[in-house]
């Protein structure tokens, strides 16, 4: 599936599971490439937005890497790669549900979850990096 605004296409072969979420493969078809740091669910004064809720945190994560999309021009069309660190893996549907929220799509790029024991500051559950590509 060709993104409307040119940079990504985004496939999902048949002899694949079903892409739950993500998409198997996204290929960039943009002239330069930008990588955002990941994301955490912190308010501009170091408060964490929605302690001991991992939903929340993700909505929260998730606006703070728009916030970076728009700063750079990008929408969420850019972004070819997702990469997801999660103190509770296993709650993907609650990740997906909060990320798509934000976007206000239920299109998504390449994808990869991974547990982890702990963020730098105790108390954060997710963080969310991106690759994005800009026409």
């Amino acid at each position: 599936m060709t993104d409307p605004s040119g940079t990504r296409e985004l496939h999902n072969p048949p002899a694949l599971h079903p892409a739950p979420g993500f998409s198997h493969v996204a290929i960039g078809t943009g002239s330069r490439t930008a990588y955002i740091a990941g994301q955490i669910a912190l308010a501009p004064d170091f408060s964490i937005i929605g302690e001991n809720d991992l939903r929340a945190q993700t909505v929260a994560a998730t606006r703070n890497l728009e916030i970076a999309l728009q700063a750079i021009g990008a929408t969420w069309e850019h972004v070819v790669r997702r990469t997801i660190y999660t103190t509770q893996p296993e709650q993907y549907a609650a990740i997906t549900s909060g990320i798509e929220e934000v976007q206000g799509s239920q299109e998504h790029p390449a994808q990869t979850i991974i547990g982890i024991t702990g963020l730098a500051i105790p108390g954060l559950m997710i963080e969310i990096e991106a690759t994005v590509v800009l026409p």
